[in-house]
């Protein structure tokens, strides 16, 4: 297993350097992708890599969404070599601590990803909250998968082969905030393993949130449009693969 971290940022250079001395203790290399950044934080952003040899920073002139530098950062890990990615946020809401345990769990499950939930405090919004059992539940759905616990948590580890794959063979793929439950069921698809994991996460109250509401929602809608459409594509192959499951599980608990 070769591992290295990827750190998305946008609006958040503030909070990257924190985030990217917790991750040192890792000694895995960390991938940062300026998303189009203005100033201060392209400032903070490039401060920040020239600190620390262990980041290699992709940079865009023009933001570009979560998604794509997601993309581009998981396609120079796979040049590079790296066999599994460590997706982590850049604005310090995700508890660095639990990275040890996903790390571990890869290792058990090196095919499989390993999808952080979130496990909420006092400090987060209801709205928040409440509103991304939508996506939760239409995720569900559509990967025939019922025991996804998050889609949208941006704190995952993925293998790099079946991630390419989805990229090399997809044409489109939601590129911003939609990203996150998009590439996770897309991954499932192709039959790729998937480990639920919780990790804490804060909100803090002079957080800067680069959620839109009425534009991500609406993104967020017309993607499970699009990934209903190819379910119905795909159900033959699903539900063969939804039987071969429940047989092998039925062949575990016998022995």
């Amino acid at each position: 297993m070769k591992l290295c971290f990827v750190v998305p940022v946008y609006n958040h250079g503030s909070t990257l350097e924190d985030v990217v001395k917790s991750l040192l203790v890792f000694n895995c290399p960390i991938i940062v992708v300026d998303d189009g950044n203005g100033e201060p934080d392209k400032t903070l952003i490039k401060k920040c890599a020239d600190a620390h040899k262990e980041v290699i920073l992709v940079s865009y002139e023009k933001n570009k969404g979560k998604g794509s530098a997601v993309f581009a950062a998981v396609r120079r890990a796979h040049k590079e070599g790296f066999t599994h990615i460590f997706q982590v946020d850049s604005d310090g809401q995700h508890d660095i601590a639990k990275c040890r345990e996903f790390i571990e769990l890869s290792e058990k499950n090196p095919d499989a990803i390993i999808c952080g939930y979130p496990e909420y405090d006092e400090s987060v919004p209801a709205a928040r909250k409440n509103g991304r059992e939508f996506s939760n539940g239409w995720a569900r759905v559509v990967s025939w998968r019922p025991y996804i616990k998050d889609v949208l948590c941006g704190f995952r580890l993925y293998p790099v082969k079946p991630f390419i794959r989805v990229l090399n063979f997809t044409p489109y793929i939601n590129h911003r905030m939609g990203f996150d439950a998009e590439i996770l069921v897309r991954m499932l698809w192709i039959n790729t393993g998937l480990v639920n994991a919780g990790v804490h996460v804060t909100y803090p109250k002079d957080g800067v949130s680069n959620f839109k509401m009425v534009r991500d929602n609406v993104a967020i809608s017309c993607t499970f449009a699009r990934l209903c459409a190819g379910m119905i594509i795909r159900s033959p192959l699903l539900l063969v693969r939804l039987f071969i499951r429940k047989l092998f599980l039925t062949g575990k608990r016998n022995h």
